[in-house]
């Protein structure tokens, strides 16, 4: 499975509150809607930098801490998101988002600049920044994983076979 998207960097310690306010928890239940709000604390203009099915997240540690709210990583892959690349995912954040068929990629991003081109290959384990011509090692994807990414989810993977994926 290949990916690829423009990079919107962002830092450290990225948490689910950052990711959609919490103020908006029960005032907006619409995903589309709720979508227009990601990241409006940290960064007001950041929808406006999302290219649907084109943008990449980029940050470094600890992305996801907080509450275990579902909505942010709904509000992510809702808002055009293909991925998010980080130093580190907080756990139940990294669960959530498989779960919705989100890709979290944990590389180091030191060498991901704001609107670098990158393109992932889940299969090799390799994130290559095209704009710098540089190639960074992931682990590669367990072929289960790449399998609910490719069906969006483990709910949609369910809906579809009847099954849960083979774990091997």
């Amino acid at each position: 499975m290949r990916l690829e998207g423009k990079a919107i960097r962002l830092g450290d310690n990225i948490n689910t509150d950052f990711i959609i306010s919490g103020r908006y928890k029960f005032a907006i239940t619409d995903m589309k809607e709720l979508a227009k709000h990601i990241m409006e604390d940290i960064d007001p203009t950041f929808p406006s930098k999302i290219v649907s099915g084109k943008s990449m997240i980029v940050a470094g540690n600890n992305f996801g801490m907080g509450s275990s709210r579902e909505q942010a990583p709904l509000v992510i892959k809702e808002a055009g998101i293909v991925a998010v690349l980080a130093k580190q995912f907080a756990r139940i954040f990294y669960r959530n988002s498989f779960n919705i068929g989100l890709p979290l990629i944990e590389v180091d991003t030191d060498r991901i600049e704001d609107s670098d081109l990158l393109q992932i290959d889940l299969e090799k384990g390799v994130v290559r920044n095209l704009s710098k011509n540089i190639e960074l090692e992931i682990k590669p994807f367990p072929a289960f994983m790449q399998e609910l990414l490719r069906e969006g989810g483990i709910m949609n993977f369910y809906r579809k076979y009847s099954r849960l994926p083979e774990v091997k």
